[in-house]
């Protein structure tokens, strides 16, 4: 698959994830969203072997037209501060989240093959 115009929408949305799921429902004309100050919250419990009430799972927006990339954190002040969101339409154009490379809550490093050419995605707080 060949991309000859992919469009890319920026913005920071101040932890309000009613804004990002606005955006993940109606933006189609988009084919990158990249949050910076994106909501992270839990959303349910799981199961824990260390605490019997279960530990708190935390996440971001998820939509099925998206792909999501963003860092795991490793406690609860580590959350990510951006987040990209591909359309799953450019899924053939093998993105990759390199996190191998640059491993921070503020930034965040994509990349992707188009036309046998690798571009690169950087998002930073």
């Amino acid at each position: 698959m060949i991309v000859k115009n992919i469009k890319i929408l920026s913005q920071n949305i101040c932890k309000n994830s009613l804004i990002v799921n606005t955006l993940l429902e109606t933006q189609t004309q988009f084919d990158i969203i990249l949050i910076q100050e994106p909501p992270w919250s839990k959303i349910q419990k799981i199961p824990s072997s260390s605490n019997s009430e279960g530990d708190s799972l935390m996440k971001t927006c998820h939509h099925p037209n998206w792909i999501t990339f963003a860092r795991s954190p490793s406690d609860r002040s580590d959350s990510p501060r951006v987040i990209s969101y591909l359309n799953i339409c450019l899924s053939s154009l093998r993105f990759l989240f390199h996190k191998d490379i640059i491993n921070h809550r503020d930034i965040s490093l994509i990349s992707f093959f188009n036309n046998n050419i690798c571009y690169y995605i950087i998002v930073i707080r």
